[in-house]
């Protein structure tokens, strides 16, 4: 069984009417619900207003893959959380970042760089498959259509990724390495761009396939013991 743990902001969802008629139950729920049909994955939610954000030791040892959705608020994220959750990913944690989930402050201690990139409002994207033979790009089309899209442009400021198993295409002509594995410690890293609020992405079938795939990928059956440190992250402090 593979146990996920989706967070999420749940900011825009509320204060947004026409956020809230896409998600009325926030992003969280809307990607638990399909998780929840699979088999062997079970599913809970915490968002940035609960308890410790909702990531106590209890919840993260209980959770194979974390699913990271953040965006209005990367800086009230605690950072006794963030290093809380660094530590159970070097250890065996299985994470995947959404979307402006780029910029929080989990990716920029687990990867050690600024995470920035060129941004603007909606654009038609086509997301192409680049590693057709990784297990994340398993059961996907060559090509996803994306009728609406904030465009996400490079220069991305990330490491070298593992693979880039996913690029996209903007109708404006940018380009973009939209879904990048790494690999912190014994934690494996997905980071899928696709997902911005103002549109009904994670209802399409093919972005749930692809984070279906990616939760099956980022589980590991070996988790160990805390604390592990590992030459490979860097101070989010000092970027």
């Amino acid at each position: 069984m593979i146990r996920v743990t989706v967070w999420n902001e749940f900011v825009h969802e509320r204060e947004y009417e026409a956020i809230k008629a896409i998600y009325p139950e926030g992003i969280h729920s809307c990607i638990a619900e399909f998780l929840g049909k699979e088999e062997a994955i079970t599913v809970r939610c915490a968002t940035l207003d609960m308890e410790e954000h909702g990531l106590t030791e209890e919840v993260l040892n209980h959770t194979d893959v974390l699913i990271w959705w953040s965006h209005a608020k990367q800086e009230e994220v605690s950072d006794e959380v963030v290093q809380r959750v660094r530590s159970h990913v070097l250890a065996g944690m299985g994470l995947i970042a959404l979307h402006s989930a780029h910029y929080s402050k989990i990716m920029k201690v687990l990867l050690g760089t600024s995470m920035s990139l060129k941004w603007r409002e909606g654009s038609r994207e086509r997301l192409w498959v680049t590693a057709p033979y990784h297990p994340i790009a398993a059961g996907v089309l060559e090509t996803i259509d994306i009728p609406e899209e904030e465009m996400y442009g490079e220069f991305f400021d990330i490491p070298k990724p593992d693979e880039v198993v996913f690029t996209g295409w903007f109708a404006s002509g940018e380009v973009f390495r939209s879904g990048c594995t790494f690999t912190r410690g014994y934690g494996r890293i997905f980071y899928f761009q696709p997902g911005h609020e103002e549109y009904p992405i994670y209802h399409m079938k093919e972005i749930q396939k692809i984070i279906i795939n990616a939760v099956r990928w980022c589980h590991s059956e070996i988790k160990r013991t805390l604390p592990i440190e590992c030459e490979n992250t860097a101070s989010y402090e000092a970027i």
